[in-house]
């Protein structure tokens, strides 16, 4: 039997990461799990100071706060009242390692995280955190893509009430 008690998403805003949370969303009502919200912000004082010189500080409270409003905006009040939801904006040097780094913290059974399917080439040149997080977290993860076939389907009861 599966159990699945704390279910993460990783969420960069994007559509892929759109279609994550609704398997996130489905999968912890369905297992009457706990489910995180987690978006990464990347410390700029890490990755950017030594290039340009001192990084304001504020810039980066800024980059966190923008962060926290977005992912308020994206749990919705079904998912307040439904779902045990845990909306965390963190910040690090490494958006993958963040990631696995929340999971390994909160004891996540799966992680859900949305990819972009770039070609190999562009995979290659710019990398991938959904590639990284499934070679190094410390349990499943499901990858989906905006556009790909939707196990997701709308429930039977819903639909034939609307007919």
């Amino acid at each position: 039997m599966v159990v699945l008690k704390n279910l993460l998403v990783a969420s960069d805003f994007s559509p892929p990461s759109a279609v994550a949370l609704d398997y996130g969303r489905e999968l912890a009502r369905s297992y009457g799990a706990t489910l995180h919200v987690l978006h990464i912000v990347l410390n700029v004082m890490v990755q950017y100071s030594p290039e340009v010189g001192m990084t304001s500080p504020l810039l980066q409270e800024n980059l966190e706060k923008d962060a926290r409003r977005e992912l308020e905006a994206l749990v919705t009040q079904d998912d307040r009242q439904t779902l045990n939801i845990v909306a965390a904006v963190e910040s690090t040097a490494n958006v993958a390692d963040g990631i696995v780094d929340y999971a390994r913290r909160h004891d996540i059974d799966l992680i859900v995280v949305g990819t972009h399917g770039r070609s190999a080439v562009k995979q290659f040149l710019m990398g991938s955190a959904a590639e990284r997080v499934v070679r190094t977290a410390p349990c499943p993860v499901l990858t989906v893509r905006e556009r790909e076939r939707d196990f997701l389907a709308p429930d039977a009861l819903a639909v034939s009430t609307k007919v």
